[in-house]
């Protein structure tokens, strides 16, 4: 009889080429190209062998338009009797290719055991890997209790609103009992969640003038310079000293952190073939754009009283300073519990396949669970899947097959003990 282990390990080289053919479809985010084609290109591959497949374009989403539309693709396979609908979700962006590639970014490159792209590792590889365990588990076990659902969906990289945020709105998690993210955390840890984000833009204000007689103007820029000098000296030693029970990796993650996306004052930036010169103008705004992670422990309403409190300071302290804040994106924390359903299963499964304990980590950053958790009101969600997170988002991007092959037996390996009677 063979084995779930046997029935992947056969299948390493449809494992390989359907990871090439994904990486070769560049859905790059923004602004959102090729996504009908990923779609039809899984359609294509999934409903000759059972699966029902729905297209569904998340009309109306941020950067849905008739020259980028955010398609998504949901394929359902049904067993021989009622039971758990078990959901593998991927996103199929992929960001920017960047500078400093020495392999082709959308080649697909095999080298020795690696796969080189764009979205190797982040996450064509986990989207290859749990349909691979998908197809071994139902060729295995065509009389399995339940359902297994395989999403691939748009726009994870800029927020996922065009993707699972849409699909939850739709209801298409009201019937789900398990979910498993196969993001890039190494294929023997489970990510519980993820930290909590918030996105604001901070513009201060001042008074153009000719740039030879500033004293008759207000310049914004030195404004937001007292804005940065004030967060040098109290904002990020208070959020370096704030620390959190989440197993959040790296380790500097633990804390609270915040970033300055982008600083812009004064006239706007010209055109890269623009030889003239700048007007002579005192700029009368200033804006940056800032990205405050935050813990579990910490209540978003607080994140945001520490940053007008500062800028308070700093308007008591310079005559004639006035700003503005934008909220631009938030996400709250989101953590599953150590012994939810899907996080006990994965955790056993590791441990029988690879032959040692599951690691459970939190991501410094956001992914799409927030949705699942938020918007679908299902809690019983975790991410899991191949790849070295650190490779996301760089040159030379990959995916290593050995690491999906395991991933996938893993993955395989929960459907069985959660949809096979007597595992």
């Amino acid at each position: 009889m063979t084995t779930l282990k046997d029935a992947i390990d056969a299948r390493r080289d449809a494992l390989i080429a359907l990871t090439q053919d994904l990486i070769r479809i560049p859905t790059l985010n923004p602004p959102g190209r090729h996504y009908r084609d990923i779609c039809d290109y899984l359609q294509a591959r999934m409903q000759p062998q059972g699966w029902d497949c729905e297209l569904v374009r998340a009309k109306g989403t941020p950067g849905d338009c008739a020259e980028y539309p955010r398609w998504n693709i949901v394929a359902r396979h049904r067993g021989a009797a009622p039971g758990d609908c078990v959901h593998f979700n991927s996103h199929h962006d992929v960001v920017e290719v960047g500078h400093g590639w020495t392999r082709d970014p959308f080649g697909g490159e095999l080298d020795g055991d690696r796969i080189y792209g764009r979205g190797a590792c982040d996450m064509k590889g986990g989207l290859a890997a749990s349909i691979i365990a998908a197809e071994a588990f139902v060729a295995t076990h065509p009389d399995y209790q339940g359902r297994i659902e395989i999403s691939a969906t748009a726009d994870e990289e800029s927020g996922g609103y065009g993707g699972v945020a849409y699909l939850a709105q739709q209801g298409a998690f009201a019937h789900v009992d398990h979910v498993i993210i196969p993001e890039p955390l190494h294929k023997d840890r489970i990510c519980l969640g993820h930290r909590g984000v918030w996105w604001a833009e901070i513009e201060t204000h001042g008074r153009i003038a000719h740039g030879s007689m500033p004293f008759l103007g207000d310049c914004a820029v030195r404004h937001m310079g007292a804005v940065l000098e004030e967060m040098e000296a109290t904002l990020w030693p208070l959020l370096s000293g704030k620390h959190t029970e989440m197993p959040v990796i790296p380790e500097g993650a633990r804390s609270s952190t915040l970033n300055i996306n982008s600083i812009h004052g004064g006239a706007p930036e010209q055109a890269a073939d623009f030889t003239g010169l700048p007007a002579p103008c005192v700029p009368d705004r200033c804006r940056i754009v800032i990205d405050r992670r935050f813990l579990i422990e910490e209540d978003l309403a607080e994140v945001k009283r520490e940053i007008t409190a500062l800028l308070e300071k700093v308007k008591a302290q310079r005559p004639s300073f006035n700003y503005e804040i934008r909220d631009l994106f938030e996400v709250i924390p989101s953590m599953t519990d150590k012994d939810a359903p899907v996080v006990r299963t994965t955790a056993a499964a590791i441990q029988r396949i690879l032959g040692r304990e599951a690691g459970y980590v939190v991501s410094p950053g956001t992914y799409d669970q927030k949705h699942i958790d938020r918007i679908g009101k299902l809690k019983n969600c975790i991410a899991y899947g191949p790849g070295v997170l650190d490779l996301a988002h760089q040159p030379d991007e990959w995916i290593g097959v050995t690491d999906m092959l395991d991933s996938a037996k893993v993955m395989a390996l929960v459907l069985q003990d959660l949809l096979v009677t007597g595992g």
